[in-house]
């Protein structure tokens, strides 16, 4: 029995042999732009964290941070991730200069401790989380989850909307959550 199927593997490569002749040739490596999973294109799928951010009119800070941290493809990728998001107003509610100084190149370490301290890998839906659970996210520290009339909060922040996702959840916020200090 294994020769028979030995000898039907064999034959299948033989059947499936590369005519190199006829077959298109493949564009060279500088024709083609280097891009991560944020460059792939579909229209069909479901969006991804970053495609719904940047579609959302209240989160142009938050999308413009997640760049200049480099954390596009990251975020991009299958996941699956927790996001909790701040609003344009949240980001409005630092002290003035705050946000300016944390995009510039030589902060991008520390603003990506903070945007990281804003995710979680795995998914956590609303309907899950109970009052003083404890979550450790990605870039160290915990956030606790707060329940109160019906009410979910993250670290104090409540969570206002809920969007899902096709790699994770969006839990839109009213505060950014500072990392606890190393």
């Amino acid at each position: 029995m294994k020769y028979f199927f030995f000898s039907f593997v064999l034959l299948f490569f033989i059947s499936c042999g590369n005519n190199n002749a006829s077959a298109p040739a493949e564009p060279s490596a500088e024709a083609q732009p280097m891009t991560g999973q944020s460059g792939v294109k579909d229209e069909v799928s479901n969006p991804n964290i970053v495609q719904v951010a940047v579609k959302s009119k209240d989160h142009s800070t938050l999308v413009t941070a997640v760049q200049a941290a480099g954390l596009v493809d990251a975020l991009s990728n299958a996941g699956p991730f927790t996001v909790f998001a701040p609003t344009n107003a949240a980001f409005e509610k630092l002290p003035a200069g705050t946000v300016e100084g944390l995009l510039k190149p030589d902060k991008k370490d520390a603003l990506t401790d903070i945007l990281g301290y804003h995710t979680y890998v795995g998914v956590l839906k609303a309907e899950y989380l109970s009052d003083g659970q404890k979550f450790e996210q990605v870039a160290g520290g915990h956030v606790t989850i707060g329940k109160k009339d019906g009410k979910i909060t993250v670290n104090g922040s409540e969570i206002v909307a809920s969007i899902p996702t096709s790699n994770g959840i969006i839990h839109v916020i009213n505060d950014v959550l500072l990392p606890p200090s190393k």
